[in-house]
């Protein structure tokens, strides 16, 4: 499976100071992957900040054969909101 992540995913994981390998990492294997509407998905992985705060990263794509597109990231502590 191949991985492309577009320019605005880069600048949000900077912004919000999320690591790529891990994107990737969530991309490829994630505890999830959750519908949206228009054909996206959301890949979600539960984890433990610095301060063992538990998160719940988000990541956007679109699928296409044996590629992923990630379009943008987030992170959240509202697990239960986004959690199926």
């Amino acid at each position: 499976m191949e991985i492309i992540l577009l320019k605005h995913l880069k600048s949000q994981a900077k912004e919000r100071e999320i690591n790529i390998k891990f994107i990737k990492e969530t991309i490829l294997n994630p505890e999830q992957i959750v519908p949206e509407s228009k054909g996206l998905k959301v890949a979600q992985k539960r984890y433990l900040d610095k301060r063992n705060k538990q998160f719940l990263i988000r990541i956007i794509f679109r699928e296409e054969k044996d590629l992923r597109i990630g379009i943008t990231v987030y992170k959240t502590s509202k697990i239960k909101k986004y959690w199926k």
